[in-house]
């Protein structure tokens, strides 16, 4: 594949660090961006320092201006985004009458609203290119029924069916929108207690980055539109 310019957010940690070295590895030009500066500019500066070219900003998704400024800011270096990837995702385990007020607009604001603002930064450009990929990181939670995670599914199924729209509106502009949804993956999103119980039965980031990379380099006329990944043994 030519090289091109993968946004990924929530690149810091977890899946979102191991999908900008997979497309890295890759040969494409990585953008990661998050709310932690240190973590970012570590991880930018270990593709650099293997011969590859990468840039990290600081972006709160849930931000209007900090979206539209990072989306400028690529734009400026680079001239296009040819792919993004929403991957920033926050949840809390609480039941539902446990769950506050400011537990559900925390989470939707980051996992519905930050996704809504990305896209909505991007698509313009895309339409008017004719091309674009957008990759969506959910979770099996946006269909499958989950204790203490009533919010968490939520903002998933709303990605899910908001962005199955915008796939049917955006198809004429060969655009593609792909939904990735894991399992269980051990990431920083499991208390400690929980990833040590359940790791060898969880995914790692890295398979899920791999799965991100090849819904990405399919060809040119296929699109991958939803794909479920659980672990062998299944959900936790």
């Amino acid at each position: 594949m030519s090289e091109k310019v993968i946004w990924i957010t929530g690149a810091s940690t977890g899946i979102g660090r191991e999908m900008c070295m997979e497309f890295s590895k890759a040969g494409h030009i990585i953008v990661a961006t998050a709310r932690r500066k240190s973590r970012l500019v570590s991880l930018a500066s270990e593709i650099k320092f293997a011969g590859r070219e990468a840039s990290a900003f600081v972006c709160n998704v849930a931000s209007e201006r900090s979206v539209q400024i990072t989306t400028k800011r690529i734009r400026e270096k680079y001239g296009k985004i040819d792919c993004l990837v929403n991957n920033a995702g926050v949840t809390v385990f609480k039941s539902f009458t446990d769950t506050k007020v400011y537990d559900f607009d925390y989470v939707m604001s980051i996992n519905l609203r930050g996704a809504f603002l990305c896209m909505k930064s991007v698509i313009p450009q895309m339409i008017k290119n004719k091309r674009g990929h957008i990759i969506n990181i959910l979770s099996v939670a946006a269909n499958t029924v989950y204790e203490s995670s009533s919010v968490y599914s939520a903002s998933k199924a709303g990605l899910l069916a908001m962005t199955n729209s915008l796939r049917e509106e955006t198809r004429r502009f060969n655009i593609k929108i792909s939904n990735i949804l894991p399992g269980a993956t051990d990431t920083a999103m499991w208390d400690s207690k929980t990833r040590q119980k359940y790791k060898n039965r969880m995914l790692s980031p890295a398979e899920v980055a791999h799965i991100a990379l090849e819904v990405y380099q399919q060809p040119k006329k296929v699109l991958i539109e939803d794909i479920y990944i659980r672990p062998v043994k299944g959900d936790i």
